[in-house]
């Protein structure tokens, strides 16, 4: 990736709806050219595609945790993945270092629905412990930028 191309998924970072004449106005290519090289970041997983950022506080998901999860023996990261995969709060999850196996982002519309989500995830076959922590704000939260 050079730096135009670093500065093209700048601009769609900042508005992905931006046509290619806009953006080849700011990276100095024509409309086509920038297509091409819109086309190639994405073949090449660099783009992995478009998508709307929503707030989920708008969508009544305003509560949010992370836990930590200790798992029973010695479970894959795919098993894992496959047991978290039903539980439509779980937004994310991480495998990790230290003493837990994985970090688990957990997004509900109240702490009732957090604790009956909760409940859930401590109720999976594969979980040992868990170590929970609400979040009581967000200070900071940034995507990545392709320019390090």
């Amino acid at each position: 990736m050079n730096t135009i191309d670093q500065r093209i998924v700048s601009c769609l970072m900042a508005n992905a709806r931006s046509s290619y004449a806009d953006i080849g106005k700011v990276v100095g290519l024509s409309a086509p050219a920038v297509k091409r090289r819109v086309d190639r970041l994405l073949e090449t997983g660099v783009l992995r595609g478009f998508t709307a950022v929503v707030d989920p506080e708008a969508l009544g998901w305003g509560t949010e945790a992370f836990v930590e999860m200790t798992c029973n023996g010695n479970i894959t990261p795919a098993r894992i993945r496959a047991r978290l995969e039903p539980l439509p709060e779980v937004v994310a999850a991480y495998t990790v270092s230290g003493a837990a196996d994985a970090i688990v982002h957990l997004r509900a519309s109240d702490i009732h629905h957090l604790e009956t989500a909760l409940e859930r995830l401590r109720g999976l076959e594969i979980v040992d412990r868990t170590v929970s922590t609400v979040v009581l704000s967000r200070l900071l939260e940034r995507p990545p930028t392709p320019e390090a």
